[in-house]
């Protein structure tokens, strides 16, 4: 979306998969902006999940204000458990990369829970120029690697996410945030995304989103769906994948485990 576009924008006439792409790129514009002020380290990161936040929260509270919100950057309120639609955003995911400029693998998440299910979502890549949703999903083009590839992260790959590799023949290829990860399968970076190091709704709602318009499989590591808008925000494991390697990982994952 141009600059242009969105200063005569009427969000009122967006659809969700819309509204969320353009509250991504807002929220997205503000962290350019705070990424160019001068700021370092802890100080930069503060900033951008402040800034971003401010963003979001603002947009939501005008253009949607009957839906509840859960986000990583404010207190968690209980009232969305009863809602029919919650917003599940995450202002910066990936604030490590954010802060180490000119990295661009770092994201802005923005999905919608309607009546058990995610039903919009927009990954916002402001550093690479990209916004990947539902508004327009992506054709995953036919696997153009040999050996499958599987995103981990660039400091702690889980051990387990090795042996994988091992026995399927896989390439490793780190990378920052997990809405990252999960779009480089989106993106044909990379073939799978495979975690079970600890996360939580906000890190891969809309990435799960956007994933599954895209036709990519994704579930918890044992099989089973990723369920959102629950009592406990943690969502520790997931599998997001091209569909034919889904049955290799999670039989891997039922014969091995995770520890």
């Amino acid at each position: 979306m141009s600059d242009a576009d969105a200063m005569t924008l009427d969000p009122s006439t967006l659809d969700d998969h819309d509204f969320a792409v353009w509250a991504a790129e807002q929220a997205g514009a503000a962290l350019l902006r705070v990424r160019v002020e001068g700021l370092e380290g802890k100080a930069l990161k503060d900033a951008g999940d402040a800034a971003a936040q401010a963003v979001l929260a603002g947009l939501l509270a005008e253009h949607r204000p009957g839906d509840a919100v859960l986000s990583e950057e404010a207190a968690d309120d209980s009232t969305r458990l009863e809602a029919s639609r919650v917003w599940i955003i995450d202002p910066l995911d990936g604030t490590r990369e954010f802060s180490e400029p000119p990295r661009d693998d770092w994201a802005v998440h923005v999905a919608l829970w309607q009546d058990g299910r995610l039903v919009a979502g927009a990954v916002a890549q402001p550093a690479l120029g990209e916004t990947f949703s539902t508004a327009a999903p992506r054709v995953v083009p036919a696997r153009t690697s040999d050996r499958p590839r599987i995103a981990v992260s660039r400091t702690r790959p889980p051990a387990f996410v090795e042996a994988l590799a091992a026995e399927i023949d896989a390439e490793l290829v780190p990378m920052g945030s997990a809405g990252v990860k999960v779009m480089s399968v989106v993106r044909d970076v990379a073939d799978a995304y495979v975690h079970a190091g600890g996360q939580y709704q906000w890190d891969n709602a809309a990435p799960v989103a956007v994933a599954e318009a895209a036709g990519l499989h994704c579930s918890r590591v044992d099989g089973s769906p990723l369920v959102y808008n629950e009592a406990e925000t943690s969502l520790p494991d997931l599998i997001v994948c091209r569909p034919e390697l889904a049955e290799q990982i999670i039989d891997f994952v039922k014969r091995h485990g995770i520890d």
